[in-house]
C-alpha cells in the first residue's frame, strides 16, 4: 500500500531523502509560532517586566518588611472587570507615626500599578475599599510607605475566571 502523497506545493522530498517545505508552509508555521510566543510567553514577560520596573521605581533598594498591611481580596474572582479590594494598614496615625502612601500592583496586568493612596496624620486610619481590574490570575502586591521611610509589603493571589483587561 502506498503512503498518502502530500501536495507538491507544501512538502517535497528530494532524491536524497531530504524533506523540503514550501515558502507558504514556512510562513504559516512561523506566524503561528510568533502568535503563540506573544500569547503565552512574550506578553507575559512584557507585563512582568512592566511590573518589575514600576515596583523598583517605588521601592528602589530599600528593605521591604512584612506585616502591618491587611488585604481583603477574593481568592477567586468570577469577573476580572470588577474585583473588590479592601485594605487597612496598622498605624496610630499621629503626626510622628503615620502611613504616607499605599500602592497596589498587579504583576501580570498591562498597566501594573492599579491603585495608589496618599494619607496624612489627620486621617483616622489608613484604609480604603475599591474595585480593580485584573487581566488574568495573578498576585496583587501592596506596598505601604510609613512616615519614617519604612516600606511594608503584602501579597495575595487572585484567580480570575473571566479576564478584565481585554482578556
Amino acid at each position: 500500500m502506498d503512503a498518502p502523497s502530500m501536495p507538491a506545493q507544501s512538502v517535497a522530498q528530494s532524491s536524497t531523502g531530504a524533506v523540503h517545505h514550501s515558502r507558504r508552509s514556512f510562513l504559516v508555521f512561523g506566524a503561528a509560532g510568533a502568535a503563540a510566543w506573544l500569547a503565552f510567553g512574550g506578553a507575559a514577560s512584557a507585563a512582568t517586566e512592566g511590573y518589575t520596573a514600576e515596583f523598583k521605581k517605588l521601592t528602589g533598594d530599600r528593605k521591604l518588611l512584612e506585616g502591618k498591611i491587611k488585604i481583603e481580596l477574593p481568592s477567586i474572582a468570577e469577573n476580572g472587570l470588577v474585583v473588590p479590594l479592601n485594605f487597612e494598614v496598622e498605624s496610630p496615625m499621629t503626626p510622628t507615626d503615620y502611613v504616607k502612601s499605599v500602592s497596589f500592583f498587579a504583576e501580570e496586568n498591562p498597566n501594573p500599578q492599579v491603585a495608589s493612596f496618599a494619607f496624612t496624620p489627620l486621617a483616622p486610619k489608613a484604609a480604603a475599599s475599591i474595585r480593580i481590574r485584573l487581566a488574568k490570575t495573578q498576585n496583587i502586591v501592596a506596598v505601604a510607605e510609613m512616615s519614617n521611610g519604612d516600606l511594608y509589603t503584602a501579597r495575595k493571589e487572585v484567580k480570575v475566571t473571566i479576564g478584565g483587561c481585554g482578556g
